[in-house]
């Protein structure tokens, strides 16, 4: 019977992959990957000889149609992205959105993500969170951050390391340079490192000694007592950047 499987690969340790997963992607017809270079490695390391097809954010709305109608001849097909769940920050919605439309069978396998273990690590209460994902690059950023200093619950947040400084600055701006903040990068791999701290705290952190890895920025949420949006936001990024350029020089 055809079926879409949503496949989670490690964030890191390759032990991480669970015995489920490995036998799926044995299993079915057809491999969809964000990268096949990448992928191909993990396929290696457990002996997985199913042929491998692109599918990326950059061929996805091309592609769509056409996996669908494989999928409605008879297909089983699989969805792995580099690292983690597909879908979540990765390409995959859009395929499961029409496979549902189309009425073809998706299943979700459970398994790797970053933000769970960010989340835990980071001491901040994890009973109600938001996962906000990749904050717009240019347009839009600050008009976010703005819309979410009200936000009472923990926010969840990934980043690239080139960005994460001016991220924390932007956050602080908007924030508070008090807020607790919590920075896990490497996770699953062997330089695996969670800082905790104040935005100032962590920001002086990173002027000694820039970041590596793909980040996961965990942030307490607001308290009643904070609950308003900060004005002049421009201003104190500025001061904060000034700040910590001079920390750096």
């Amino acid at each position: 019977m055809s079926k879409l499987y949503i496949v989670p690969t490690p964030v890191g340790n390759l032990e991480d992959m669970t015995m489920r997963a490995v036998r799926v992607l044995q299993e079915v017809d057809c491999i969809l990957a964000e990268d096949t270079r990448t992928s191909g490695i993990l396929l290696k390391h457990y002996g997985i000889r199913t042929r491998m097809q692109s599918h990326h954010k950059f061929n996805e709305h091309q592609t769509v149609d056409a996996v669908v109608e494989r999928l409605a001849a008879g297909e089983t097909i699989a969805l792995i992205s580099d690292a983690g769940t597909p879908a979540i920050s990765d390409p995959g919605f859009l395929l499961v959105r029409a496979c549902r439309r189309a009425g073809v069978e998706v299943e979700c396998l459970p398994g790797a993500t970053a933000f769970v273990p960010a989340l835990v690590d980071s001491g901040l209460p994890c009973d109600r969170f938001v996962f906000e994902g990749f904050l717009p690059q240019k347009k839009g950023r600050a008009t976010r951050l703005n819309e979410l200093a009200t936000e009472r619950r923990t926010m969840i947040f990934y980043e690239a390391p080139f960005r994460l400084v001016k991220t924390l600055e932007q956050m602080a701006a908007v924030f508070g340079a008090d807020r607790q903040v919590s920075v896990s990068r490497e996770i699953s791999k062997i330089h695996e490192e969670t800082l905790c701290g104040t935005f100032t705290e962590l920001l002086a952190r990173y002027a000694e000694k820039e970041p590596r890895g793909e980040c996961v920025i965990i942030v307490e949420g607001t308290s009643l007592a904070e609950g308003k949006p900060r004005k002049n936001i421009k201003e104190k990024q500025q001061k904060i950047e000034t700040t910590f350029k001079n920390k750096r020089l």
